[in-house]
């Protein structure tokens, strides 16, 4: 019998379920995939809580990786046996074995891991999106402002962007966390809780503020991320791990110096095909040669989800969150 972990109501951690599951065959344009890691991210606390809208009751997660048993009616991209990793798609990847649409799969190259592909489908793929497509004017030699640098996403996302030639400021809590930015590429380090963020930026860019930021915390960190930027600058909302962001003000923008704001989802950017396979295979041809280390972080049992959620929902966490199905 496959287990998966289920929620009939939102609300904290606590109203998650582990419980048996039946996983019956796959329909057509779907596959049936046996896990063996899943992804543990932010934004699954986003479903269960509530504040992303799901009809109950359901799944949860939308991260995982494993290997194909059985593919339905009209898939020829995927085939049994194929190893595999997907982010995206019906809630569900909390779960020893599913069924699920192809379309969100990715093959992965044999020398990259489950639980690597698990700790950074999402996070990697995130990460790629916001740093080639969020800002098109972005180029080598420019400097970004990362907050939560030591995160699952922060550390993929700052090799990514030393890889493009960029010169990366993080934000940290801790001086564990500024230790373990560092040790991944991090330029320079910015402890959010005692220092003025956008005070420390100009300092550290002669007074200039960097061409993007990238801002995953959201209500607590936007006015310190608005002003960091320069002229014509681009803040990227890429979460909101301490509430959303307010409500933009169009004369503000003007006021800070003609800066932009975009607040992107994954699905627009890996919605065409071409553009899918572009982002894709550059982060999977990094993470293949070795070029980018995944940082897992925690390992769980998938049974252990409540405590996965109170952990990662407490900011102590650092580099990936994964379950380990033990198939």
């Amino acid at each position: 019998m496959a287990k998966a972990v289920r929620f009939y109501e939102a609300g904290g951690p606590d109203v998650l379920k582990y419980e048996d599951a039946t996983v019956g065959d796959p329909g057509p344009g779907e596959v049936r995939i046996r896990h063996a890691a899943i992804g543990c991210n932010f934004a699954d606390t986003y479903f269960r809580s509530g504040y992303y809208p799901a009809p109950l009751p359901n799944g949860i997660g939308v991260e995982g990786a494993g290997t194909i048993e059985a593919v339905g009616k009209g898939v020829t991209a995927f085939k049994v046996g194929d190893r595999v990793s997907y982010n995206g798609g019906p809630l569900g990847a909390y779960s020893t074995e599913r069924v699920m649409p192809a379309a969100p799969l990715f093959k992965l190259p044999d020398n990259v891991s489950f639980e690597d592909a698990a700790g950074s489908t999402m996070r990697g793929l995130s990460a790629t999106y916001w740093l080639v497509k969020t800002n098109p004017s972005i180029k080598a030699g420019d400097t970004i402002l990362l907050h939560a640098a030591a995160g699952g996403v922060g550390l993929l996302a700052v090799q990514l962007a030393k890889l493009l030639g960029l010169r990366v400021i993080g934000t940290v809590s801790s001086e564990e966390k500024a230790e373990k930015a560092r040790s991944y590429g991090c330029d320079e380090i910015i402890f959010y809780r005692r220092e003025d963020v956008a005070a420390r930026v100009k300092e550290l860019t002669n007074g200039e503020g960097v061409s993007t930021v990238f801002d995953s915390v959201g209500k607590d960190t936007f006015e310190g991320s608005l002003k960091s930027l320069k002229r014509r600058g681009v803040l990227v909302g890429c979460g909101t791990a301490s509430g959303p962001f307010p409500p933009i003000d169009a004369f503000q923008l003007m006021m800070q110096g003609s800066v932009y704001f975009i607040r992107p989802a994954f699905v627009d950017f890996y919605a065409d095909p071409a553009e899918r396979a572009e982002l894709s295979t550059l982060w999977f041809d990094h993470l293949a040669a070795g070029r980018i280390k995944v940082d897992i972080g925690q390992r769980y049992a998938l049974e252990d989800c409540v405590q996965a959620h109170r952990d990662i929902e407490s900011g102590q966490t650092m580099g990936s969150s994964i379950f380990i199905t033990g198939e």
